[in-house]
């Protein structure tokens, strides 16, 4: 009997139930008292009326307050004024806890306000919602890398040396010796990928970038792999497949989701090929859309932005300069001003949801790399040592969850796609 309000929302009409959960609103009309109850799976409505529910549990819901936890019983009516079409009509309604003083949550608070309620506030059915698409989507991550073979692996989080650049380390005292939030596990995955072939990794990163964009968190989730014996031409195919596989899978996840927060996901922008083009055309989008930028800069928000807005479908960026990446991409042979990278950028101006680059497996190039960069060759003796026994092409990259979250929702900032985010001004709660 006992049911989950997702059950619920399946089961028979005059079946009878019984739900645990709390009130998230209340309304009277006369002797007619509708509650909304939310559990982890819903919300569904509950209507309580004499005649059919006892008078003890009229006058309890009555009493209760928004988020006090009952258990109620009762049949379950479709009914087309209700949301979803249907409504449990209560037969009787008991406390399990009584909520202490009045919620603290009001409509038309501003976004400050709630991010500091923020465990209160992911309570919202609809925030709740948003969390339950964000699960679905890393489920769709975990079954596309399963089916081709990956194995998943976990890796550390404190690091001795910068991934990604010295700038955006968060420095850490470990028992007396200074070590830092790792960046990217990039790193581990090559050194895995000699003893397991693919390798993957679900896991948060941190970047100490003083950023407020609605595109950077100082903490994010980041899915990472990395292939042995793998090219550019492999390197993208996988990209691509993954974000296809994976879009496309959490819209069918999370269909009532998305019909509940009025929402759908454009599964035509992954449904055909990916647009490539490379740095140096880039160069001359922007230069034509009046943004000038000299040969070797990286692309910013800005310009990434300008740059996906272009396409109706995602775009790989490739053969960024030698300048603009970090000292393991693999330089191109036939154009050595140029390396083995991509980046993907989301369409309609989401900008970048992937970085990607074929890796450095020449020890001597590799020396010849870090020299260049000013970075000290012994900082990265155990990573150089993967060039020393049995060195093969590999290639890997990294996306960012909140990001493509952010761009397939059409959520204002990668905050909303974060259970707690972190920014440079908040770490509370």
């Amino acid at each position: 009997m006992r049911k989950t309000v997702a059950e619920v929302l399946e089961a028979k009409e005059g079946e009878e139930v019984e739900l645990l959960g709390w009130i998230w609103n209340k309304r009277e009309h006369g002797k007619l008292i509708f509650v909304d109850l939310r559990d982890g799976t819903g919300l569904v409505q509950v209507a309580a009326k004499a005649g059919t529910t006892d008078q003890e549990s009229l006058e309890l819901l009555r009493h209760l307050g928004r988020e006090s936890a009952v258990k109620v019983r009762g049949l379950v009516a479709r009914d087309p004024r209700a949301p979803f079409g249907l409504e449990v009509r209560c037969l009787r309604a008991e406390k399990i806890s009584e909520s202490i003083g009045d919620f603290p949550l009001r409509k038309g608070m501003g976004a400050k306000a709630l991010y500091d309620l923020r465990h209160l506030h992911i309570r919202s059915p609809k925030l709740a919602a948003l969390m339950r698409i964000r699960s679905n989507f890393i489920w769709a991550v975990h079954e596309f890398f399963r089916s081709r073979g990956f194995v998943e692996v976990h890796c550390p989080t404190f690091i001795t040396a910068a991934v990604e650049g010295g700038a955006t380390l968060f420095e850490v005292n470990y028992f007396g010796r200074k070590v830092y939030l790792t960046q990217s596990v990039q790193f581990y995955q090559e050194a895995a990928i000699y003893a397991l072939g693919k390798v993957y990794s679900v896991q948060p990163s941190f970047r100490a970038e003083k950023s407020r964009t609605p595109r950077h968190l100082t903490e994010f989730w980041h899915v990472e792999a990395e292939m042995a014996h793998a090219d550019l031409e492999t390197l993208l195919r996988t990209i691509e497949d993954l974000v296809r596989y994976a879009v496309i899978r959490t819209a069918e996840l999370s269909e009532r989701e998305l019909k509940f927060l009025g929402r759908k996901i454009r599964v035509e922008e992954v449904e055909g090929p990916f647009y490539r083009i490379r740095y140096s055309e880039a160069l001359d989008l922007l230069r034509r859309k009046g943004r000038e930028l000299p040969w070797g800069s990286d692309f910013g928000a800005e310009e990434e932005k300008i740059v996906s807005s272009e396409f109706e479908r995602p775009v790989f960026v490739t053969h960024y300069p030698k300048e603009a990446k970090a000292f393991y991409h693999k330089v191109d042979q036939e154009d050595r001003r140029v390396t083995l990278s991509a980046d993907l950028l989301a369409p309609r101006g989401n900008g970048e949801i992937v970085g990607s680059g074929v890796r450095t497996d020449d020890l001597e190039e590799l020396l010849q790399r870090i020299r260049e960069n000013g970075l000290n060759p012994e900082d990265y003796a155990w990573y150089i040592d993967l060039r020393k026994y049995g060195s093969v092409p590999h290639a890997g990259f990294g996306m960012g969850v909140e990001r493509v979250l952010k761009w397939i929702l059409d959520l204002p900032s990668v905050r909303v796609a974060a259970l707690f985010p972190r920014t440079p001004s908040r770490t509370y709660p």
